[in-house]
């Protein structure tokens, strides 16, 4: 029975915790045994519910933000981990895990998996995005492959100089259709139920590389619509300062109820992997309008089943306002993206493309 460690440092809400899920729960009935190493989510973050469903090992030291000691303990629980389950492979998930699992001396084959990158976030600025750089450049000849959850993700590292093409394998993360909320049920919970204009939602993390921010501008220009920002994260009681009539902030929800709702998506990201947010939309038969950013075009077909703008701007605000003056555009969308989104993002699919790579580094 194969021995897999996953090391991440917290299973806040969103797409890499529901990644880590898929994986976890199509390996075990694959016959793998598994641990993950996790920490805990700080400051205004939230657990996802997913965490109590996986076989976890909690560091009490790991965490997102960088502290000199906490990370120094946080390695030697990872290192003692290693030594008492003595897995055959590790894999490590996002920068600050990458970090302490990759600066460890183990004979034991590392993977590292980039959901997303922090290279273009707006407060990795000047000297400490050349810090992060520098760092993924030298830990990543000390993973065996180097994963990306889309193609454009992996060029864009390469770019930058980290790792070579050869070690980088794209595995698009596998997402279930969601069982919708009922749609009455989901309108009062939330406060809308009077509301007959489109519902345009926005789901993802409130922090800056999501640019919450720019929604509230989109709602000023769109009054026909009406504008549903959910989320939770640092950004979330600035962005519900001066808000315009037609847009309410609603804090963290649910998936199954925000796409229960939604008459189209939308995304305003400075940077993103591949958004599984996104990928939930379009199950729900939900059309997006999104920034070109990250792999967000492996996700939305332009003109097919969505939009992707090469940047935020009249141009995006015109094709907003395009869709939500068009129901049976939305709903020709909506369904070619169901079809494409059912094909390609296959969990069954995700996980024999991990386990055959995981059988190539253990022959």
């Amino acid at each position: 029975m194969p021995k897999l460690l996953i090391v991440i440092a917290r299973l806040n809400v969103g797409g890499t915790a529901q990644y880590i899920s898929e994986l976890v729960n199509g390996l075990q009935h694959s016959g793998y045994e598994i641990i993950v190493a996790t920490g805990n989510v700080q400051g205004a973050e939230v657990e996802d519910d997913i965490a109590a469903t996986l076989p976890i090992k909690r560091l009490s030291s790991l965490g997102r933000k960088i502290s000199l000691l906490r990370d120094l303990e946080a390695r030697r629980q990872i290192s003692n981990l290693i030594s008492s389950f003595k897995p055959d492979l590790v894999y490590s998930h996002t920068f600050k895990a990458g970090l302490l699992v990759r600066s460890l001396k183990i004979d034991v084959p590392r993977i590292h998996a980039f959901h997303g990158h922090l290279l273009a976030e707006p407060e990795l600025a000047g000297c400490r995005r050349k810090v992060v750089i520098l760092i993924e450049r030298v830990l990543a000849s000390r993973a065996k492959y180097l994963i990306t959850v889309g193609e454009r993700v992996a060029q864009e590292l390469i770019d930058k100089g980290v790792g070579g093409p050869s070690q980088y394998k794209s595995i698009a993360p596998g997402v279930r259709p969601l069982e919708l909320e009922n749609k009455e049920s989901a309108h009062i919970a939330i406060g809308t139920q009077d509301e007959i204009r489109p519902l345009v939602v926005w789901l993802a993390r409130v922090t800056a590389v999501k640019a919450p921010q720019r929604v509230a501008k989109i709602a000023q220009q769109i009054p026909e619509a009406f504008f549903i920002l959910a989320g939770g994260g640092d950004l979330l009681e600035e962005v519900k300062v001066d808000l315009p009539s037609n847009m309410k902030v609603v804090g963290w929800q649910p998936a199954s109820r925000m796409w229960s709702l939604a008459d189209l998506a939308i995304s305003t990201s400075e940077n993103e992997g591949m958004p599984v947010a996104l990928i939930e939309a379009q199950l729900a038969g939900i059309p997006v309008v999104a920034v070109n950013v990250g792999s967000v075009a492996e996700v939305i077909i332009e003109g097919k089943t969505g939009y992707v703008l090469p940047e935020f701007g009249e141009s995006y605000i015109e094709k907003v306002r395009t869709l939500v003056h068009s129901k049976a555009e939305r709903a020709k969308l909506g369904k070619e993206a169901r079809t494409q989104a059912l094909s390609k993002f296959s969990p069954k699919k995700m996980v024999n493309s991990h386990i055959k790579l995981f059988d190539e580094i253990l022959a």
